[in-house]
């Protein structure tokens, strides 16, 4: 169970929350991100070269669409969208030091959070007994997943969608927490604090009796 969490604590000097660092699934070397500006670069300035985006990014986006909605054509249609946005948007990206995925994610998030507000029944929570157990050891709780795992699932459908999301992008997605932070919009430390405080939430659930 390597760069898997297996803690989070309240660092005492500090009194902000620790958290061991995942290799995230969506990391790209540096030399995989100057490839990604040039394209960039290339397509801000003439609208064909865009295409590779789209061919590079489109899958992961439709699966990250299609896991929250699990219904096919409106998980096209909004992957459509999330592109269309994102070209006629091109000219306002900025580098900040994570990848380009993660501007599309935020894109992809806010389309995702308007299907949503529409039609609630199309959310759908998918988790599987490895990432319930993986939350289960950032909780540090001594418990059986077969007995309780139900109970921590049930808890986790039940976060709204901005707390559900952030627990997806860490132990679902791997995501490093500036990437977490450059997504939802926050900080690196305030989605760290956010994080614990959601495990904390969870964590009574767990031990209520």
């Amino acid at each position: 169970m390597s760069n898997l969490p297996t803690h989070s604590n309240i660092n005492e000097k500090t009194s902000k929350p620790v958290f061991m660092e995942v290799v995230s699934k969506y990391h790209v070397s540096n030399e995989r991100q100057a490839e990604e500006l040039a394209v960039i670069e290339a397509a801000k300035k003439d609208k064909k070269h865009f295409e590779l985006i789209y061919n590079r990014y489109h899958e992961q986006i439709f699966r990250y669409i299609y896991q929250r909605l699990e219904d096919k054509d409106t998980s096209f249609d909004v992957t459509q969208q999330v592109f269309l946005k994102a070209m006629t948007n091109l000219h306002k990206y900025e580098y900040k030091g994570v990848p380009f995925s993660s501007w599309l994610y935020r894109i992809a998030k806010s389309e995702l959070y308007d299907v949503l507000r529409r039609n609630q029944n199309l959310r759908s929570v998918n988790i599987d007994e490895i990432q319930l157990s993986e939350v289960m050891d950032e909780l540090k709780e001594e418990t059986n997943l077969e007995k309780y795992g139900q109970r921590l699932a049930t808890a986790i459908a039940e976060l709204d969608e901005d707390d559900l999301q952030l627990v997806e992008m860490r132990f679902f997605e791997k995501r490093a927490f500036k990437e977490i932070g450059e997504i939802l919009e926050i900080t690196e430390n305030n989605a760290k604090v956010k994080l614990y405080r959601i495990l904390e939430r969870l964590k009574k659930v767990l031990t209520k009796k």
